[in-house]
């Protein structure tokens, strides 16, 4: 894989994980009550810059323990 595939790879993780994660932990307390959404949506917007930092250091570690435990 090229540099950029891995970023981008990383780019698009980051956006779905934040995405998902933001939709369930801000519908755990709040429910589906008004107002949801753009909590949701604020919660997202904070969490994708983090989380693509996160990953940027996180996804070669991953990378290599994945790599070793597959090795033969």
């Amino acid at each position: 894989m090229t540099k950029f595939t891995v970023i981008l790879a990383q780019v698009f993780i980051s956006a779905m994980m934040a995405f998902l994660m933001t939709g369930i932990f801000t519908a755990f307390p709040m429910g589906f009550a008004p107002g949801w959404v753009g909590a949701w949506l604020t919660r997202f917007i904070t969490a994708w810059p983090i989380a693509f930092v996160l990953s940027l250091g996180v996804g070669p570690l991953a990378f290599a323990l994945a790599q070793r435990c597959t090795r033969r």
